[in-house]
């Protein structure tokens, strides 16, 4: 009751008397106290505190919060809002987490912030910079520009697993594209070393076909949105421009716009950067990002060490998952074929063709993914192949998305295309069975040969008939 009369700002300074020297203020309340007002609205409302009011009262409102009851998820709100705030200047390699709770660099920390709130570059400096292992990246100063900063790295945001690469480790996690000024156009800068393991891989890698150098092991540039309610796919910057080592890197093409006026962009897809990286241990890499910022969005960048597959390796993986009972498939043509109550019409048959929609060819492994819902399948081979030259994955008979991983071979095609040899559509029955169909100039065939032969023409309904 008698904290209600006071006024906010006397609270504050008797929430600071309470900390003497000795005793520095915990870092949480550090971080609290060096928010600006527009943060401190974001963090109250994001705890469902009232978020109205002059900067001294939403600063108290803040330390009460974090004295009363303050969850995991209110403590990661406060670092990240600090770190919007202080992007603090160091030197940045793969390892951009702080170090644990009782290393001297989160002491320092934690004890040592610099004026405003801000902790001292040194403080924050990565523990293979802090401890014995300095040797690991000597130099390294001498070759990152000045505006090389620390950003929030986010653990939360995940990449789409891409099929036509195996990850073998991370070079630079997510992490935030961030910057310490408010200019439309950002800048910013990151940092990797290899280890001799790594260096090894990508080196034993290489193929030289021609004039041609291509590596199957590759470190690899992905962008995406800053978001983590899912994986996200890879997603550019506007106006994104990138230089490795000094030396500008080339982005995909432009594609066409698709209306009058409207920007062109890029089709987001990773970036294959081992042709300008120095492939040593000792020489760290650098990555200059620059970009145009966007209100209410925001980007992360990754770096990952990857292993490129081709098709058939992804077609030997689809064939080793195994094949889909029939029955799976049996159960959705009941389900289709199924009298609705509620409609007047009712579906006593479904034709689907044999033919891949993608080739016009028969079809030779017949998948589809496990988010279709019709029963036409393509073929696994030529499907695999296209998105191995342009990734879309997208089912070419429903026009959804139909991911590698989501994709099966269905086990009642498989034998159907076995039984049945000498024609390209059949027809499936309410229980379940199928039956082979036939066009029109096939049946006029069937029907002059049967007539000529002196037969009834009745045979049609019992099998497939070779014709020609």
């Amino acid at each position: 009751m008698y904290l209600q009369t006071v006024p906010s700002f006397v609270i504050i300074l008797l929430w600071l008397i309470s900390f003497p020297p000795s005793h520095p203020l915990p870092l949480s309340q550090q971080m609290v106290m060096s928010l600006r007002v527009s943060e401190l609205q974001v963090l109250l409302g994001y705890a469902g505190r009232n978020k109205h009011g002059r900067k001294h009262e939403l600063l108290t409102k803040a330390l009460h919060l974090l004295k009363a009851d303050c969850s995991p998820a209110v403590h990661m709100k406060i670092k990240e809002l600090y770190r919007r705030r202080f992007p603090a200047k160091m030197v940045s390699h793969s390892e951009l987490a702080l170090p644990g709770p009782h290393h001297p660099a989160t002491l320092a920390y934690e004890g040592h912030a610099g004026h405003g709130g801000a902790p001292s570059p040194a403080a924050l400096l990565p523990l293979s910079l802090l401890g014995p292992g300095k040797h690991e990246l000597t130099g390294l100063t001498h070759h990152l520009p000045t505006s090389a900063t620390l950003h929030p790295v986010h653990p939360d945001v995940k990449l789409q697993r891409l099929p036509f690469y195996d990850m073998l480790d991370e070079l630079i996690k997510p992490t935030s594209l961030a910057s310490d000024n408010s200019q439309r156009f950002q800048e910013t800068c990151f940092a990797f070393a290899l280890t001799p393991q790594q260096v090894q891989q990508i080196s034993s890698s290489m193929d030289i076909s021609g004039t041609k150098c291509d590596f199957s092991v590759q470190v690899q540039l992905r962008f995406c949105l800053s978001e983590t309610s899912c994986p996200q796919e890879d997603h550019f910057p506007p106006n994104l421009c990138v230089k490795v080592n000094g030396k500008p890197c080339n982005l995909p093409g432009y594609l066409p716009p698709t209306k009058n006026g409207v920007e062109p962009k890029r089709p987001s897809r990773p970036i294959n950067i081992t042709s300008l990286v120095r492939l040593s241990t000792t020489v760290p890499n650098t990555i200059v990002v620059s970009w145009t910022a966007e209100i209410g969005r925001s980007y992360s960048m990754a770096v990952y060490l990857v292993k490129q597959q081709s098709s058939t390796v992804l077609l030997q993986r689809l064939r080793a998952k195994g094949i889909r009972n029939p029955d799976h498939s049996r159960a959705l043509i009941k389900e289709k074929l199924t009298a609705d109550p509620d409609s007047e019409i009712a579906t006593t048959s479904l034709r689907v063709s044999l033919l891949c929609p993608l080739g016009k060819m028969r079809l030779m492994i017949p998948c589809r993914a496990l988010t279709c819902s019709h029963l036409q399948c393509f073929d696994a081979t030529l499907y695999i192949q296209m998105n191995e030259k342009k990734p879309t994955w997208v089912c070419p008979v429903c026009d959804k998305k139909a991911p590698y991983e989501h994709l099966i071979i269905d086990g009642l095609f498989v034998e159907i295309l076995n039984t049945c040899m000498d024609c390209d559509e059949i027809q499936f029955k309410e229980d379940g069975n199928w039956a082979p169909m036939r066009s029109k100039k096939e049946v006029q065939e069937v029907s002059a040969a049967s007539y000529n032969n002196g037969l009834d023409g009745k045979m049609g309904e019992q099998g497939c008939f070779r014709t020609g």
